[in-house]
């Protein structure tokens, strides 16, 4: 299915294909990790939390599951169609304003605090700002420190597919192109996007212009973060 993506982003395989790239039918295929127990140790039982960039509701379901109450946003219906049990908000993440609700929680997993575009990154980090509640959490998933350089690398899934990270390229400013792709064995898909590498004292730079700052880092990795408002 041709759709009309962002520069620098782009999907090949059958399906619809997200603005972004992301090919709606990977993401239903995909299982979930670990991270909904590093979630739901990280924050009070039965928190609601407000879930940006939700896909296929992956994570939402699972947390659905522990008791929490969720709110899944994501700028495409294709995505939102698979979430069941949830409330959905359909909307672009950088451009969200409830009108004043806030969220025990607010989550953005997914990498997508790595926008290649500075200005998205600081527009992602002022709507989590935004959107927590006084006392509350904002989760933020980072990526892993050779993320951009352990390439081309692969991971043969449990379940019978194959994740192939086939390319970064340098695109300049410190942008980097990644180009991945899904072999499972009755289709293939990739997805080509854009992403900054940031070291810990940019991430936190950037946590800091939205006014937020590091609580904990929740995994050995440091690639889980508990975020609350900056009090200094």
């Amino acid at each position: 299915m041709t759709v009309e993506t962002r520069e620098g982003y782009g999907g090949t395989g059958t399906g619809a294909i997200t603005p972004d790239g992301c090919a709606v039918e990977v993401y239903a295929r995909l299982p979930i990790g670990p991270e909904p127990d590093i979630v739901a140790a990280a924050v009070p039982a039965g928190a609601h939390i407000l879930e940006l960039g939700s896909g296929v509701g992956r994570m939402t379901h699972r947390l659905l599951e522990r008791g929490f109450t969720v709110t899944a946003v994501d700028e495409s219906p294709d995505m939102l169609a698979r979430i069941r049990g949830a409330r959905t908000i359909c909307a672009p993440i950088e451009e969200l304003d409830l009108g004043g609700e806030k969220f025990d929680v607010v989550m953005l997993a997914s990498f997508l605090v790595h926008a290649g575009d500075e200005e998205v990154r600081r527009s992602l980090l002022r709507t989590c700002a935004r959107h927590v509640a006084d006392g509350g959490h904002v989760l933020i998933q980072r990526e892993g420190a050779d993320h951009h350089t352990d390439v081309p690398r692969e991971r043969v899934d449990p379940v019978g597919f194959t994740v192939r990270v086939a390319s970064v390229t340098p695109v300049g400013d410190g942008v980097d192109s990644v180009h991945v792709e899904y072999h499972f064995p009755d289709g293939t898909w990739t997805q080509t996007f854009l992403a900054r590498p940031l070291t810990k004292e940019q991430f936190e730079s950037a946590l800091g212009e939205a006014g937020l700052e590091v609580d904990k880092y929740l995994t050995p990795d440091a690639m889980w973060v508990r975020a609350v408002r900056r009090t200094r």
